[in-house]
C-alpha cells in the first residue's frame, strides 16, 4: 500500500467520507467508548501528568542521542547472531526483504500488525512475487485483507469503520456459515489463521520499541498473533522506524504503560513481549533473525522544529479525541497515518506536494496535544507546517493571495472598512438562504450565507455563516449610540 492510500484529492476524499454515515456512527461510538476507558486507566495509574513528562523526557533523550543508541542496539543484535540492515528508503527495505525471501525460498509468510511494513509497501510487493503468499494475522488487518485489501482507518483499530454485519459478509467469501456474533466470527478467523501459522516459512513483525542495551525488540499487542509470528517460523524479519528505540528495558516499561493506557484504555494489553533470536536452550523462536531499521524520511525531522513528532509512540489517542477525524474518518487523510499525528507526520515523510492539505485538516482545538502521552505539541506542529508552506515554500498563491491582499487593504483603511460595513448586508443578498430562527441559530440577520466565494467557500459548504447585519444593527453602531446615551446621562 505504501504511505499514500488514495489518488483522490483531499476535497474528494472528504466529500466521499462525510456521506458515509455508518462510518461516522462507528467512529463516534469508538471515540466515546475509548474516552471512558482511557481516562479511567490513566486515573488508576496516578500522577498522569508526571508520567507524561517522564515519557517525554525519555523520548527526547533518545532522539538527541539516536545514532549512539542505534549503534548499540545493532551491535547487541549481531552479538546474538542476528542481522541488522539500515534502510534509507522504502525501496531499500523492500529490496532487502525480497532478497531474504528469494535466498531462503520462502513460500508462506505470516505478518503481525505493523504500520512500518504497510508504510514501505511489503504486501503489494509480496502479491507480485510468484509462488509467495502472505497473510495478515491481526484480526482487523486480516478482515481488511480479505476485503480486497481495504485501507486501514485507524492506527490501532484498522477496521473500526466496519460493523459486524460487514465482517460477516467478508468471511462468507471464505466459506463462513453462521451469525454475525463477534465471538463466532473470531473463532472462524482463528481456525484459518492457526493453519497459516503452522505452515509459515517466514514471520514478519513491527517493533514498538527496540531495547538498545540488550538487542531485544518489544512488542505490545492485544492478540496472540504476534507471538506466534515470532516463535513458529524459522526466519523472522522485524521492521522498525529508526526512532522507535529506548536505552533499556526500564524505559520500555514506562512507555509500555503510557502506550497501553492511551491506546486501548488498559493497564497492560494482553501481550507485552520481549524477543530476539532463538537461544540454544530454547525450544521455539527464529533461527534467522533480521532487523530492518527504516528511515524513509524520518531523518528529515531531526534537528528541525518537527523533531518532537518523532517522539510518537503510535497510541492513536490523538485520533480518538479529534473532531475532524470523527467526521472524515481515517480514509479522508489519504495516508496510512491519519488523524492529528498523521497530519503532522505524513508531510514529513511524504512531502508537501502529496500531503500539504493535511496540516489544514484541523480546527487547532488542541485536544490532540492535551491527550498525547509523550506531550507532542501536535497543534503547534500543524501551525509550523502551515508556516513553512506559506512563508518558506510559498505554496499558497493565486486567488488566495489576491483575496488576502484585498482583505488586508480593506481592514487597514478605516474609511474603506466603514463603507464595506454599510453595504455588506445588501451585497450578501445573492448568496444568502433563509432559515427559521432556532436556539442553534440565534444570530440570524435575514438568513445565512451558503455559497460564499473564494476562501470562504469551504466554510459555507459545511456550516451556517450568518449574514452580516444591517449597518444600523451592527455592534459598532450600537456602541456609538450607547456611548452617546451614556454621555447624556452623565456616565450612568
Amino acid at each position: 500500500m505504501g504511505l499514500k492510500t488514495s489518488t483522490l484529492s483531499f476535497d474528494e476524499r472528504c466529500t466521499e467520507n462525510i456521506e458515509d454515515k455508518q462510518m461516522q456512527a462507528a467512529l463516534k461510538k469508538s471515540q466515546d467508548a475509548q474516552w471512558i476507558k482511557r481516562e479511567g486507566a490513566r486515573e488508576e495509574l496516578g500522577n498522569w501528568e508526571q508520567w507524561r513528562e517522564l515519557g517525554q523526557q525519555i523520548r527526547q533523550h533518545t532522539l538527541n542521542h539516536l545514532p549512539d543508541y542505534l549503534e548499540q542496539f545493532s551491535d547487541n543484535v549481531e552479538k546474538q547472531g542476528g542481522h541488522v540492515f539500515f534502510a534509507k528508503t522504502e525501496e531499500d527495505a523492500q529490496n532487502f526483504v525480497r532478497k531474504i525471501v528469494l535466498e531462503k525460498e520462502i513460500k508462506k509468510i505470516v505478518k503481525s500488525k505493523s504500520m512500518v511494513t504497510t508504510e514501505v509497501g511489503l504486501d503489494p510487493m509480496f502479491e507480485k512475487m510468484p509462488g509467495v503468499s502472505v497473510v495478515e494475522t491481526d484480526l482487523a488487518e486480516f478482515i481488511l485483507q480479505m476485503d480486497d485489501w481495504d485501507e486501514p482507518s485507524h492506527i490501532v483499530f484498522p477496521a473500526v469503520h466496519k460493523n459486524r454485519h460487514q465482517v460477516k459478509q467478508i468471511f462468507e467469501k471464505l466459506g463462513y456459515v453462521g451469525s454475525d456474533e463477534p465471538v463466532d466470527l473470531a473463532k472462524f478467523a482463528r481456525k484459518i489463521l492457526r493453519e497459516r501459522f503452522l505452515e509459515a516459512d517466514l514471520g514478519i513483525s513491527g517493533c514498538n520499541f527496540a531495547i538498545a542495551d540488550s538487542g531485544m525488540i518489544n512488542l505490545v499487542t492485544n492478540e496472540g498473533n504476534a507471538d506466534l509470528c515470532i516463535s513458529i517460523p524459522k526466519t523472522q524479519i522485524v521492521l522498525m522506524g529508526m526512532e522507535r528505540i529506548v536505552p533499556s528495558i526500564k524505559e520500555a516499561e514506562v512507555l509500555d504503560n503510557l502506550l497501553c493506557r492511551s491506546a486501548v484504555g488498559q493497564k497492560l494489553t494482553s501481550y507485552v513481549t520481549f524477543a530476539g533470536r532463538k537461544h540454544e536452550d530454547e525450544s521455539d523462536g527464529p533461527e534467522d533473525f533480521y532487523v530492518i531499521i527504516v528511515d524513509n524520511g524520518r531523518s528529515n525531522a531531526l534537528g528541525t522544529q518537527f523533531q518532537e513528532m518523532l517522539q510518537c509512540i503510535r497510541c492513536g489517542a490523538c485520533l480518538n479525541v479529534c473532531p475532524v477525524y470523527r467526521h472524515i474518518g481515517g480514509h479522508g487523510y489519504g495516508s496510512i497515518y491519519p488523524g492529528p499525528m498523521g497530519a503532522v507526520l505524513s508531510p514529513i515523510l511524504g512531502g508537501y506536494e502529496e500531503f500539504g492539505d493535511l496540516p489544514y485538516a484541523s480546527s487547532l482545538c488542541g485536544a490532540c496535544t492535551d491527550t498525547c502521552p509523550v506531550k507532542i505539541p501536535l497543534h503547534k506542529l500543524l501551525i509550523e507546517h502551515r508556516t513553512v508552506m506559506t512563508n518558506e515554500l510559498k505554496m499558497k498563491h493565486g486567488i488566495d493571495d489576491a483575496t488576502m491582499k484585498m482583505i488586508g487593504r480593506v481592514t487597514a483603511s478605516p474609511i474603506v472598512f466603514k463603507m464595506v460595513e454599510k453595504v455588506d448586508h445588501a451585497g450578501s443578498a445573492l448568496v444568502t438562504k433563509k432559515k427559521d430562527m432556532s436556539v442553534n441559530n440565534l444570530y440570524n440577520h435575514d438568513g445565512y450565507l451558503n455559497k460564499a466565494p473564494a476562501m470562504a467557500k469551504n466554510w459555507t459548504d459545511y456550516r451556517d455563516l450568518p449574514r452580516p447585519p444591517k449597518a444600523k444593527d451592527n455592534f459598532r453602531h450600537w456602541f456609538k449610540e450607547h456611548q452617546k446615551a451614556k454621555a447624556q446621562t452623565g456616565g450612568k
